[in-house]
């Protein structure tokens, strides 16, 4: 009973597992000799003793399979080899499961599953195998390429080391010249502030000089600011007359050398005029003159037909 009760369980975790498996069996009988042939071929084949060694097949089939497989994807192709690989592992768990399936129809059960596991398990371990080989050439590629990669840009690194090495140098040239030039305007300009000091005290005494001869004159703060508003304003129009006297000229300028260039125009057109009709009249006088030498040979050789006419 208790070994009974093992197999239900078993075969009820084995078609729980399987979606294809249950797919293929049968819905009404739940005899395995009205299965499909491809999925019960493991089934029909048995010994005197009603035992079935259902691991081998799987195996078979397996490696048939991955043959088929391997032969199908390119040799250097990561990825086909990869997608071979899955294919593999989807079959063997496949077949796997088609012999779970066929086990529980036989008497030696446990047996049976046993084996259908352990072939399982040594494609699993051949296909784990071909994993890594191909997971470690991945990897040797990914690092060649890698170095590569940095053989290409220690080379470039190289090859640009003394074009970089002179702009540097330039750089540095360049900075220190900017260092000295800024030291110099600083000591031309530490040298030229007692100058600018005194230049602006002179300012200012000018300023108060000429604020008291304004007093003196009875000129009050406001007229002297009129009158320099008024001088200020003198200066704006005399500068804005100037501009526009400037402009005017420059507009004038600009206008003389366009009608300059519209008088060589004209006369280039006028010199290409005469010569395209001296070129038609001398053309139409050589067709006259052939068109008269034309009639004088028409008539010349009438007059021949006239002569030879009178003879006859």
């Amino acid at each position: 009973m208790v070994a009974a009760s093992c197999a239900s369980g078993v075969m009820a975790a084995a078609l729980a597992v399987s979606v294809p498996v249950a797919a293929q069996t049968p819905a009404a009988g739940g005899n395995s000799s009205q299965m499909p042939a491809a999925t019960l071929a493991p089934a029909t084949t048995t010994d005197e003793q009603g035992e079935q060694p259902a691991g081998g097949t799987s195996a078979d089939n397996a490696g048939s399979a991955a043959s088929a497989s391997d032969a199908a994807a390119p040799a250097n192709s990561f990825e086909a080899r990869q997608r071979a690989l899955d294919q593999r592992s989807d079959e063997n768990n496949y077949t796997y499961g088609v012999a779970q399936h066929n086990c529980y129809s036989r008497f030696f059960v446990n047996h049976c599953l046993n084996r259908a596991r352990d072939s399982m398990r040594a494609v699993q371990a051949e296909i784990r195998k071909e994993q890594l080989a191909l997971d470690g050439e991945q990897r040797a590629q990914r690092a060649r390429a890698r170095d590569e990669r940095a053989a290409l840009r220690r080379a470039r690194n190289e090859a640009d080391a003394p074009q970089r090495a002179a702009e540097d140098a330039r750089n540095e040239q360049a900075y220190l010249e900017k260092q000295r030039q800024h030291q110099l305007d600083q000591a031309q300009r530490n040298a030229e502030a007692p100058q600018r000091a005194a230049n602006a005290q002179a300012f200012e005494e000018k300023q108060r000089q000429h604020a008291l001869d304004q007093a003196q004159r009875g000129i009050s703060p406001s007229q002297a600011a009129a009158n320099q508003q008024a001088y200020d304003q003198k200066q704006g129009d005399f500068q804005r007359k100037l501009d526009e006297a400037r402009q005017q000229g420059a507009q004038k300028a600009q206008e003389r050398v366009e009608k300059q260039q519209s008088f060589e125009k004209k006369q280039a057109d006028a010199v290409q005029h005469k010569a395209d009709v001296e070129a038609r009249q001398k053309q139409a006088a050589e067709k006259a003159e052939q068109k008269r030498q034309d009639q004088l040979k028409q008539q010349q050789l009438e007059e021949q037909q006239k002569q030879q006419q009178q003879q006859q």
